[in-house]
């Protein structure tokens, strides 16, 4: 196992990161964890060199963190970082920062936890957080020794992230990258204003929820095919994230020991500045492939926003064309839903057509905006 140094922390932490949010599971259901297998899965990944376990309070119901406690144990806990998160969603007041946090130490079973994240960082739950007094919430919690390390999972726009780096000195946050989403939220810029600042860098959703290593266009294989090394979708997602030097870990949500077992050979290679830049373009080529698969030509651009009903038009289409670019509706609608408030979604449409007079791209919007609807609310 290779291993980085996480920010300015200094702790040296596995280029692999196990993610506890996809533990496996008995009978498809996702609240009913298979405590065997997943301690055994656990347990091997430490036992490889895996140091870095990422949970939340909300991962498979709570059994996410009591499975981890149960793995841990016989010495196991010494060997690892745990990573959990203060679930921002349902804070209401300033003591319930304390009481979601005594109640994670509680089912991790420790007196402390490593690395302690807000969860899911975005406009609304940032706003409420600061208000709450949540930066004088995470000084407390390290000046008792509750937690070690202070950071934050990130699901807004690139300003908004920006504004968060700034407003506090963080050790590490959390965000979703990958070859393909290397502009999407915090994105690469977001990436190397993070690591300027000493702020260490976890990334999730390497494999984008496996939509970059499932039902692969044929388009997109005949690139992967012409590269002289062949590698297999997988390799070449988290070579790609392995070789920029401001990548400190990336996260796998694994689910089975072959899972692993593939993700840890990958990791042995895992070094920075390896790739060549014919692969390079190679993979810049992929990328350009899955982003001209896009079912509507919105360019982000915002002219039709503020929309007078609340949606949020350029989200929605966003979402829309993942559905159609990686051919995962799936995965699309539980980020429609998580990433959009109700009020933002497109069902929400009044049919004003305000918005379609603004539109450069000539979107019709009206029309679109019911696919979008019938895609991910019916």
């Amino acid at each position: 196992m290779l291993y980085r140094k996480l920010g300015s922390t200094g702790e040296k932490v596995s280029i692999l990161g196990l993610g506890c949010m996809r533990l496996p599971i008995m009978k498809g259901q996702y609240n009913k964890v298979d405590k065997d297998s997943a301690v055994s899965l656990i347990q091997k990944a430490i036992d490889s060199g895996v140091n870095y376990l990422d949970t939340a309070y909300s991962y498979h119901n709570g059994q996410s963190e009591t499975v981890i406690a149960e793995a841990l144990k016989g010495g196991y806990r010494e060997k690892v970082f745990i990573a959990d998160k203060l679930p921002s969603w349902l804070i209401q007041k300033r003591t319930d920062m304390d009481q979601y946090l005594e109640k994670q130490l509680e089912r991790l079973q420790t007196k402390q936890i490593d690395f302690y994240l807000l969860h899911s960082v975005k406009e609304d739950y940032w706003s409420n957080l600061e208000s709450l007094e949540v930066l004088e919430f995470l000084d407390e919690a390290v000046k008792d020794g509750r937690i070690k390390y202070t950071g934050f999972s990130f699901h807004g726009e690139i300003e908004l992230f920006f504004d968060v780096i700034d407003s506090y000195k963080w050790d590490m946050c959390q965000v979703q990258y990958n070859f393909v989403d290397d502009n999407y939220q915090a994105g690469k810029e977001g990436i190397r204003y993070a690591s300027s600042q000493g702020v260490g860098l976890v990334i999730m959703e390497p494999l984008r929820g496996g939509t970059l290593v499932k039902k692969i266009p044929p388009e997109v294989q005949e690139i992967w095919n012409e590269a002289d090394v062949k590698r297999s979708p997988v390799e070449w997602a988290l070579r790609y994230l392995w070789d920029q030097e401001e990548v400190d870990v990336v996260l796998s949500g694994m689910t089975t020991l072959e899972d692993l077992d593939e993700n840890l050979g990958i990791a042995e290679q895992g070094l920075t500045n390896t790739l060549t830049s014919t692969e390079k373009e190679i993979i810049k080529e992929v990328r350009l492939t899955y982003k001209g698969r896009k079912e509507i030509d919105c360019t982000q651009c915002g002219y039709c926003m503020p929309c007078p009903s609340g949606i949020n038009i350029p989200a929605n289409f966003e979402q829309l064309n993942h559905a159609y670019m990686f051919q995962d509706v799936k995965n699309s609608r539980m980020n429609y839903y998580m990433l959009l408030k109700e009020g933002e979604r497109a069902s929400n449409c009044t049919e004003c057509g305000d918005c379609e007079k603004l539109c450069p791209q000539m979107v019709t919007i009206q029309k679109t905006l019911k696919k979008v609807s019938e895609t991910f609310e019916k």
